[in-house]
């Protein structure tokens, strides 16, 4: 009798103690709104975690650049106040460190893997031996080429619009008659295919507008001056206008055009993507024409949808930023509002 007793109040006090271990979460800090069409959900959660349950491992692709240095920056204070115990990797542009990464965070047994691909391709293994240990994985900022059963959701732009934003601003500018050169992103990245996807179907149509060369700047400052030095020992004046896959590209290209004794901006049109604050700095002082934003603060949009996969509630299988268009009339009054 005595014993059965016991057994009775250990059943009581271990239902009491996963009652309390259940609590509801408190919200992300501002998410997006959602898309109306959603994944069908997981299977329900035994117990709903909160953020403060939440182990996440994210494989950050490198710091490339303004853009992806302000991403990390908003993936790691969102995390930090929302007490999120973050796991994160810096592959240094490096596929096979992503790559190393995501079996490390299976390993660890994360909750949910967050996962910017470098490149679209190579990832259909890995993202299989994440599903088989049942842990889901968000692509963040760029797509990879996998079934869509490989991967929970996407966050991040619609960068084949943002080509085709850039081709209509730069066709507006030049009066749709132009000789562009074109500073592409990572080769086989997802925005720097989309986004030279985007830009040839506005101009495909436009028989002024010459694209006379394409050369990869792999997203960097350093990358993008160099390969505009090499256009312009090849074209020389011919050049007059620039197409940059982001605003570290383009400024690179600036510092090269003013080294051949040229005016950026003037003397050579310049449009980009991204809109980080060294773009809007650069359109006040006339050498940039126009930047396509792409959104790169999506750690309160990754948080939420993170902690909605892992309870098992339904989430859209495609979460878009929301971007505009910057000229330089309206940058001096931008500027002191950009967080990036």
């Amino acid at each position: 009798m005595k014993t059965s007793k016991v057994l009775f109040f250990v059943v009581v006090l271990v239902v009491l103690a996963t009652l309390a271990s259940c609590a509801p979460a408190a919200p992300a800090p501002a998410p997006a709104a959602a898309p109306a069409a959603t994944t069908a959900p997981a299977a329900p959660a035994a117990c709903t975690k909160t953020y403060k349950d939440l182990t996440v491992g994210y494989a950050q692709l490198g710091s490339e650049s303004e853009w992806r240095n302000a991403n990390t920056a908003s993936v790691k204070e969102t995390a930090q106040q929302l007490g999120v115990n973050l796991q994160f990797s810096d592959a240094q542009q490096k596929q096979e460190n992503q790559i190393a990464a995501v079996r490390s965070f299976i390993q660890q047994k994360v909750d949910v893997i967050g996962l910017p691909p470098v490149v679209t391709t190579g990832w259909e293994t890995v993202l299989k031996e994440a599903k088989d240990a049942g842990i889901p994985v968000i692509l963040v900022d760029r797509r990879a080429d996998v079934p869509e059963d490989l991967y929970a959701s996407y966050i991040g732009s619609d960068f084949v619009e943002e080509g085709r934003n850039a081709g209509r601003t730069m066709a507006k500018i030049v009066n749709e008659k132009a000789n562009i050169v074109e500073l592409v992103g990572t080769v086989g990245s997802a925005p720097a295919t989309d986004r030279q996807k985007g830009f040839q179907e506005i101009i495909k149509d436009m028989p002024d507008m010459k694209m006379l060369d394409s050369q990869s700047g792999d997203f960097t400052r350093d990358g993008g001056k160099k390969v505009m030095e090499a256009f312009l020992k090849k074209y020389g004046k011919d050049i007059t206008a620039v197409y940059a896959h982001n605003d570290d590209m383009a400024i690179g290209a600036i510092q090269a055009i003013e080294e051949a004794g040229m005016k950026p901006g003037t003397d050579i049109k310049i449009v980009s993507v991204d809109a980080v604050r060294g773009a809007f700095e650069a359109m006040i002082a006339g050498k940039l024409n126009a930047t396509v934003e792409c959104n790169p603060l999506l750690g309160p949009q990754f948080f939420d949808l993170a902690l909605k996969v892992v309870n098992g509630e339904p989430v859209p299988k495609w979460v878009p930023s929301q971007e505009g268009i910057f000229f330089p009339e309206d940058a001096k009054d931008i500027l002191p509002t950009r967080k990036y």
